[in-house]
Order: C-alpha cells, then sequence, then structure tokens
C-alpha cells in the first residue's frame, strides 16, 4: 500500500495541474502583450471601426465621428431600421471614385452590431475595451481563435484599410495588427492596468 501511495500521489498531482488554469505567461510576455494590446486599441478605437461600435442606436460618420445623417438607425437586427436598411445606401464594396468622395461606402454585409450584442468600441477605458473584447456575451461568442480570424478575414473589417473617398484608412498596417493581436491572445489577453490612458 505503501508503495502504491508513492506512485499513485504524484500522478494524482500531475493531473491536478493539468486540468487547472491555464499557465500564467512570463512577466516579459506579458509586458509584450500589454504592448502590442495598445496596437489592438488603436485599431479598435479608429473611427472606421467605432463609428459602428456605438453604446446607442445611432451610427456615426466620418472621421470626426459626426451622427449618420437620414437618421439611420440599428434596427433590430443591426441592418437598420424598417423601412431604412443599411443596403438602401450601402452596397457589398465602395462606389467608383467617378460617384465622387462623399459617395456612401460598402462592404458585404455592412451593418452594426445587433443590439442584444453592442461590441461597444467608443469611449471605453484600456481596460473596460480588453475586457470586452474577450467576452462572449459581447463579442458574438468568439474565442480568441474565432476572434483572429475575424479580424484577419472578415471583409468588412477589412474595407477599414480602403475606405474609399477621402475617409482616413485605419493607419496601422492590417498585417502589424493581427499580428499584435496574436501576441496579445496568445498571452491570454492580459490587460493594462488602470493607470493606463485611452487614446483618441
Amino acid at each position: 500500500m505503501r508503495m502504491l501511495h508513492f506512485v499513485f500521489l504524484p500522478l494524482v498531482f500531475a493531473l491536478a495541474s493539468c486540468s487547472g488554469a491555464p499557465p500564467q505567461p512570463t512577466p516579459e510576455a506579458r509586458a509584450e502583450a500589454i504592448a502590442a494590446f495598445a496596437t489592438v486599441q488603436q485599431v479598435f478605437q479608429h473611427p472606421r471601426c467605432q463609428n459602428c461600435h456605438i453604446p446607442g442606436d445611432a451610427p456615426l460618420q466620418f472621421d470626426e465621428g459626426r451622427p449618420h445623417a437620414q437618421g439611420v438607425l440599428r434596427g433590430p437586427d443591426g441592418h437598420g431600421a424598417p423601412g431604412l436598411p443599411c443596403a438602401t445606401c450601402h452596397a457589398d464594396r465602395n462606389p467608383p471614385a467617378s460617384y465622387g468622395p462623399h459617395a456612401p461606402p460598402g462592404a458585404p454585409h455592412w451593418a452594426l452590431p445587433p443590439p442584444h450584442m453592442k461590441m461597444v468600441t467608443l469611449g471605453l477605458s484600456p481596460q473596460e475595451l480588453c475586457r470586452d473584447i474577450q467576452d462572449k456575451s459581447k463579442n458574438g461568442g468568439r474565442d480568441f481563435p474565432a476572434l483572429i480570424k475575424h479580424v484577419a478575414e472578415d471583409k468588412l473589417v477589412l474595407w477599414g484599410w480602403n475606405p474609399g473617398g477621402t475617409r482616413a484608412p485605419v493607419p496601422v498596417p492590417h498585417d502589424r495588427f493581427v499580428a499584435a493581436f496574436k501576441t496579445w491572445a496568445a498571452a491570454g489577453g492580459p490587460c493594462p492596468s488602470e493607470g493606463t490612458q485611452a487614446r483618441r
């Protein structure tokens, strides 16, 4: 019995360590991840992204984040109010340059997040944004692999780097943004300290 005790007890501890919480990143990896999150924040809180990731139900437009003209609203599913869907003006691609610099831009599935899952980025502190990006009740039920796929491949996300007209594109190169997101996610998504100021 004593021999069995010495054989099985280390095995029990080993199994317990495997089934517990994921290992914490090293201080160096955590610092690198939090630095990477500053890049993620810069993109998520750029007008090309946050104009539609709003706490209310009226999207914003232009680089200054003005209230959207025509009384546009989120609607029951994020695709606009009944009688005025987003697709009334926004096609699945930007119009030709000959339409002028202020023609409505376009990308596939142009919409706001639905009202039950707004995924707000506007006006959040770095800590709030960091937590909300990872919150499946707010981010569309996405884990980190799904989030990486979303920011890397979704054509509406990619529109931010090719917004057409005179709109300012997201200033961080897309590949650099995705790399920063992966670095942050690989460390488990650590959040910056409460003293960190939000970017604007």
